[in-house]
């Protein structure tokens, strides 16, 4: 009996010890670097933008009418600040499904505010770069913000128009 109450505490103090949402932090600094050496250039985003939301996984699929969705961390001088949810609709000619990770970066005070605020919301003509291994990121900040992505797995076929929606929720 001791043995399990002894067990039981250390599992929580290992929890309180790896911090908030330890496995997505550690999975979003992952994915970062992952994105970072496939395509050097993003190194010099993450230098100089004042924060940025990385989306470690976000799981895409669609018949005719489509629906994304993922969780991230968001941070500021990079450090976290904060957990963000993305979802995503979309109406048009597709199919397949698909995942893959996301960075957002904020190039100053005011695009990281609109979206710790939940005022970003992305349309059918936002942009993002796809990274590839090799590839050039040659792209400037939009709006003040910048956005990658990266082919985690699947197939999806697909011309169709939808929206990114952004939900923020401060670190505890």
């Amino acid at each position: 009996m001791i043995f399990v109450i002894v067990l039981g505490a250390s599992l929580n103090l290992s929890a309180q010890i790896g911090g908030w949402k330890a496995n997505l932090v550690e999975d979003s600094e992952k994915t970062l670097a992952e994105m970072i050496e496939k395509s050097p250039k993003l190194q010099s985003f993450k230098d100089k933008s004042y924060g940025y939301a990385v989306f470690p996984k976000i799981t895409k699929g669609a018949v005719g009418i489509g629906g994304a969705g993922g969780k991230g961390i968001v941070y500021m001088n990079h450090v976290p600040t904060g957990e963000s949810g993305l979802s995503q609709a979309s109406v048009g000619l597709q199919l397949g499904g698909q995942q893959y990770s996301e960075v957002i970066f904020f190039e100053n005070k005011a695009a990281y505010e609109n979206f710790v605020n939940e005022k970003v919301k992305f349309d059918g003509q936002a942009s993002a770069v796809a990274i590839t291994s090799g590839a050039s990121a040659d792209i400037a900040f939009k709006g003040g913000m910048a956005v990658f992505t990266m082919a985690k797995g699947g197939l999806m076929f697909e011309a169709s128009i939808g929206g990114q929606h952004f939900s923020f929720k401060p670190k505890e």
